[in-house]
């Protein structure tokens, strides 16, 4: 993503849960924001790369996240953060931003939405890709059958979610936030990954987007998908790894660029 940075102001913020809050961003500069796409819709997967103050560098701190929502009339635009006490840089920040404050981030990115053609949809997410799910499943029409699967904390950590009759919507509940899972309940033992196993295959080839953490998506769900259900890249099946456990973003970048590596030898 080679964009120029640009400017907005925070107008608002709002939790959405104990772990989630959304920032609500807009006034100068909202015209210089130009949504993913084309004449035929927005892309639903949207990202923006924020640039955090480094102390003791003129270089900023690069996080990347999703635009949940992108609302021309009103002039604003929705970022959701994770937030689990004050670790990482962009929750901490999340939770204690304040209206006027200045955002500055480059983007926005892009590379999904749903094609109502498609026969099905298989959607599936934990924290960090639930607000590129969720866009996804409002932007799917009215008659769209799909399979979705979100991994969350627990009961507590459900939305409500806008999605068509068609959408089979299951919360998988993996007893302890991301940062507090213990081995048997993340990664390769992601309780999401059998649940997905588990569901009934249905007819015809669907759209896949499938977006978390890093070895539960690229070891698991996507060699699942792809070489078991035989799911081609004609349907632009988007799955990707949106974090590593035990890594920093940069750490992650670097961890993705070896497995590119390896992947070609």
């Amino acid at each position: 993503m080679s964009k120029k940075f640009q400017t907005m102001s925070v107008l608002r913020s709002e939790w959405l849960t104990d772990h989630m809050v959304r920032v609500w961003l807009g006034g100068e500069g909202f015209e210089d924001f130009e949504p993913a796409g084309d004449a035929e819709g927005v892309d639903t997967d949207m990202y923006v790369k924020i640039a955090f103050p480094r102390e003791g560098s003129s270089e900023p701190t690069l996080r990347t996240y999703t635009v949940r929502r992108h609302d021309a009339q009103a002039r604003e635009l929705a970022i959701d953060f994770v937030v689990h006490g004050d670790e990482g840089i962009a929750g901490p920040w999340a939770a204690r931003v304040q209206p006027g404050e200045r955002v500055t981030f480059r983007g926005p990115g892009s590379g999904y939405r749903p094609d109502p053609t498609a026969p099905w949809h298989l959607l599936v997410a934990d924290e960090a890709g639930l607000p590129a799910l969720a866009a996804a499943l409002e932007a799917l029409p009215a008659d769209a059958v799909a399979q979705v699967f979100i991994e969350v904390a627990g009961e507590a950590d459900e939305l409500d979610l806008v999605a068509p009759a068609g959408a089979r919507i299951t919360w998988v509940h993996r007893g302890a936030t991301p940062d507090r899972a213990g081995e048997d309940v993340s990664g390769d033992h992601a309780p999401v990954i059998a649940a997905v196993r588990a569901a009934p295959w249905l007819d015809g080839e669907p759209q896949v987007f499938i977006h978390g953490e890093a070895q539960a998506v690229m070891k698991n769900l996507r060699p699942y998908v792809r070489k078991e259900r035989g799911v081609s890249a004609r349907r632009a099946a988007s799955i990707s790894g949106y974090w590593r456990r035990g890594r920093t973003e940069e750490g992650f970048r670097q961890w993705k660029a070896d497995e590119r590596a390896a992947d070609r030898t």
